[in-house]
């Protein structure tokens, strides 16, 4: 080879080392960008939480340092337990905030769901079987949130207004089905589902809760109609002029905040063994409680599943740590109804703020 084609070929080469260090630097930039993208996505799915996981670290600390039996493993376990009515239902009601909307009627829903399964399923009364009356039980608090779904979205009712007509018509039925009386008594394959830990740790009930989380979680993040209802949220009429079907999302949100309320019914029957007209009573207010600690805004448009977790948690905890230290029961009330006053203040600051 002459010195001409030697330097030839070491421009070649030196070039195809430049182009190989290119391609290297652009994949390198791509896994970065990727890497990033990812990231923004997790922190959406818990966006806003930052305050509400330092007060429940600080709940935690206290509780450790105030109680001998808090932090066992036995007593989180009870904790988990008793947030899975709360937690299901607090699901469904952060997809209605997220749109600007509220729903009163989640407790009552609750309440009819669990009878209706209980009048279906048990043998003193049509006596057809569980699993028809679990799906009885989903179809019908399934209908309700429908219903007040149309009453905001047709009739142009506040939710407000078509929620508490639909929580005072859904408590009357439930104590129509039986007159008043609870339901006692289904099949053990039932009630193990909320007493059996799997792994040593995990109940079926649990879960569930667990699932759904996740569920709605990647829903309202990765999914295009999940990221509707926060545009409807922020503004429905300018949702309404980009294209989004504002008005069906509106029915469907409802429906599925009744079908999860429902479900949590279907939940604490298998904790309790029985069903009665009564349960339900005050869990809107637990309810709405967890999703605005949690960060969500009332004014919709800002709310994460993410932080509906951290706010349950919360919300448990506390029950957990005022039964530990002995606390009177009304007490108890008090607390938890001033927890949702600086729930709602900090809410209403932080928009002022912005």
């Amino acid at each position: 080879m002459n010195k001409g084609e030697l330097a030839t070929h070491r421009r070649i080469a030196g070039g195809g080392d430049k182009v190989t260090v290119s391609n290297d630097a652009s994949r390198l930039k791509a896994g970065a960008g990727a890497q990033a993208a990812t990231g923004a996505k997790l922190s959406a799915v818990f966006a806003g939480t930052m305050g509400p996981l330092i007060g429940l670290v600080l709940l935690c600390v206290a509780l450790t340092l105030t109680t001998d039996t808090f932090l066992t493993f036995r007593n989180i376990l009870n904790v988990l337990d008793q947030v899975t009515v709360l937690g299901i239902m607090a699901i469904g009601m952060t997809l209605v905030i997220l749109i600007g909307g509220i729903d009163l009627s989640v407790g009552s829903v609750l309440a009819l769901a669990a009878m209706v399964m209980g009048f279906v399923a048990h043998p003193d009364y049509l006596n057809l079987g569980l699993p028809v009356g679990i799906a009885s039980a989903l179809a019908v608090a399934g209908l309700c949130g429908l219903v007040s779904g149309l009453l905001v979205t047709v009739t142009k009712l506040p939710p407000f207004i078509a929620t508490l007509a639909m929580m005072s018509v859904a408590r009357g039925l439930a104590n129509m089905i039986t007159d008043g009386s609870q339901i006692i008594g289904f099949p053990d394959w039932f009630t193990n589902l909320s007493i059996i830990r799997h792994f040593g740790f995990l109940s079926v009930t649990v879960g569930l809760m667990i699932v759904l989380a996740i569920v709605f979680a990647i829903f309202l993040n990765y999914r295009a109609t999940g990221r509707s209802l926060y545009a409807i949220g922020g503004s429905a009429e300018v949702a309404r002029l980009s294209g989004i079907p504002v008005k069906p999302l509106t029915n469907w949100v409802y429906a599925t905040c009744g079908l999860l309320a429902g479900l949590a019914g279907i939940v604490l029957a298998a904790r309790l063994d029985s069903v009665q007209p009564s349960s339900g009573l005050g869990y809107e207010l637990d309810t709405i409680a967890a999703v605005v600690i949690g960060g969500a805004s009332l004014s919709g448009g800002v709310g994460s599943i993410g932080g509906t977790t951290v706010g349950v948690l919360i919300i448990g905890v506390l029950r957990n740590g005022l039964n530990l230290l002995g606390v009177s029961p009304f007490i108890q009330q008090v607390v938890i109804g001033v927890v949702i006053a600086l729930a709602v203040a900090t809410d209403t600051w932080r928009r002022r703020a912005q």
